[in-house]
């Protein structure tokens, strides 16, 4: 099972793969979303002023979060 390219990832992760699939799609939307914020902004600076700094900080957390946690799990400190 481990060598299942569809499961590898997510389960080093501590996700199933749907699990996995919708929290990607969702980023996924959202990158788009901020992409387009950012392209109406460099038209318009004075709209969206924030967006990409504001949503790339809020994913990241998310991320590092998600990607810490099965570590902790499987290395704890004490």
């Amino acid at each position: 099972m481990s060598d299942n390219p569809f499961t590898r990832h997510p389960h080093d992760i501590g996700e199933s793969y749907g699990d996995h699939m919708g929290r990607a799609a969702a980023s996924g939307f959202r990158l788009i979303g901020c992409g387009i914020a950012c392209l109406v902004h460099s038209v318009f600076p004075f709209l969206f002023e924030r967006t990409a700094s504001e949503t790339i900080r809020e994913m990241h957390k998310g991320m590092v979060r998600t990607v810490d946690k099965p570590n902790w799990e499987r290395h704890p400190i004490i």
